[in-house]
């Protein structure tokens, strides 16, 4: 600028050059690399293209069932991994209620039927007694079963741990039920 009458040239002639250096290393790319063409495309693109919709499954849609593995189940362990449940449940009989109900009678027991407690709607709702099924099922999701539970508690995802679990609780009763 600084009164060069060629100023104005320079700057053209320096972008007309970088374009033709850019055109130039996209030929010699395009002649040293020869990209093989597929018979379809691998991804449809548009709006008119077919679609094919896969389902895939990432795990079973519930817990899987601990019927045979509760003759086996270890009280002992189920003990120690009840200590996750101890923080707001007790098991004695006749024991406190904290901010879950005491779970002594619990396996075979009614549901939602504790003195004292107060229970969300929906269990209260719930008639019957807890199966081992019933039991299974919500240790490992407990929103599974009982939609609106005010229980807070992500589960036991290992089955042999809720077998475990139940096996510890099975005794915990006036008249524990026999087990399947």
């Amino acid at each position: 600028m600084n009164g060069d009458p060629l100023f104005l040239n320079k700057v053209i002639g320096s972008v007309l050059t970088a374009g033709l250096i850019a055109m130039t290393a996209g030929f010699i790319a395009h002649f040293s690399y020869h990209p093989q063409m597929l018979d379809q495309p691998v991804y449809a693109i548009g709006g008119n293209a077919p679609t094919t919709k896969t389902v895939t499954t990432s795990g079973p849609a519930g817990p899987e069932p601990i019927t045979g593995l509760l003759a086996s189940a270890d009280p002992a362990k189920g003990e120690k991994l009840f200590k996750k449940c101890a923080a707001c449940h007790s098991y004695a009989k006749g024991g406190p209620k904290k901010v879950g109900p005491n779970l002594w009678n619990v396996v075979g027991g009614a549901r939602g039927a504790r003195d004292g407690f107060k229970y969300s709607g929906t269990m209260k709702g719930m008639s019957g007694k807890w199966t081992f099924a019933d039991l299974n099922t919500f240790l490992y999701k407990p929103k599974m079963l009982v939609k609106g539970t005010k229980m807070n508690f992500a589960g036991f995802k290992k089955a042999q741990d809720r077998a475990d679990v139940i096996r510890f609780l099975h005794p915990k009763s006036d008249s524990p039920v026999k087990l399947p």
